[in-house]
């Protein structure tokens, strides 16, 4: 079996055959970037199967299961693209945890605390943003679907890596927006830009969001776009239980990873298990 060394050459070619699989730029970067940590781990050497469970291991040594699994999907990646398959592992068995850890999700008091916080401070654009997320599930790289024709229609229709689902907006966000743009001048194109008119990014986004937590009181920890998202979840499974349907809503391909969006938290679980009465 032929064995080949990690080069500059071949990364930039899985680099351009990523980009072609119409991978967004962050995931690009994020393999390649994973590629090249197992490249200084190999210190040059020629790729193997022992060297790759080699480096499987350095992995579940320093990182979480998760996270290793991560790192391995980009490794398989590159190796079925570079002719290498026989050196690809299989990923860490995880069990699905039954109760997330409440430290680290938001809740809907915070939620209202980060909102008056940005409103505030004047951030009128931060708390739209917020608003917006948390109010319809949307991803943040998805914002840029919601623009101005969209309002007038009330549905976001998004189309990203291949895939396309439609958005409703509750009309009471369709108001608040409306207002938004009103106020900003904003006539077409996605409501939350830049000052030059481009789509609001996630560093932007992220960016403003950890700066209003201290006058908000939540720890900075769980202030990321994505709690938003989460937080939603676990909303709308307490109103309507059906996970099938917020599978669809969130753009999951698997109900298995919505599952892990409304699994309850740790002190809920502790009730239940007190309610069972099983140690006399």
């Amino acid at each position: 079996m032929e064995r080949k060394s990690i080069t500059r050459q071949s990364l930039k070619k899985y680099g351009e055959f990523l980009y072609q699989e119409e991978k967004s730029e962050a995931t690009v970067e994020k393999y390649v970037r994973e590629i090249r940590m197992l490249s200084d781990f190999v210190e040059g050497a020629k790729l193997s199967k022992k060297k790759v469970l080699e480096y499987r291991e350095h992995l579940v040594k320093r990182y979480q299961p998760k996270t290793v699994n991560t790192k391995l999907s980009a490794l398989n990646s590159y190796l079925q693209f570079s002719g290498l398959k026989y050196c690809m592992v299989k990923l860490l068995k995880i069990q699905r945890q039954a109760f997330i850890d409440e430290e680290k999700e938001l809740s809907e008091e915070e939620y209202r605390k980060l909102l008056e916080a940005a409103w505030n401070q004047r951030n009128l654009r931060l708390y739209h943003v917020i608003l917006t997320i948390c109010s319809t599930g949307i991803r943040v790289s998805e914002l840029q679907f919601i623009t101005v024709e969209a309002l007038k229609t009330g549905k976001v229709q998004i189309h990203l890596k291949g895939k396309d689902r439609t958005i409703l907006l509750p009309k009471k966000l369709i108001r608040k927006l409306r207002k938004y743009i009103q106020n900003y001048g904003i006539r077409k194109g996605p409501v939350f830009q830049t000052r030059t008119g481009n789509p609001l990014d996630r560093s932007n986004i992220c960016h403003e969001m950890k700066r209003i937590c201290e006058e908000a009181g939540v720890d900075p920890g769980k202030v990321f776009p994505h709690n938003l998202r989460h937080l939603f979840a676990r909303c709308f499974y307490a109103v309507e239980r059906n996970l099938a349907l917020l599978a669809d809503i969130l753009g999951h391909s698997s109900i298995e990873t919505t599952r892990i969006y409304v699994a309850e938290g740790i002190r809920t679980h502790e009730r239940i298990l007190q309610k069972m009465r099983l140690i006399v």
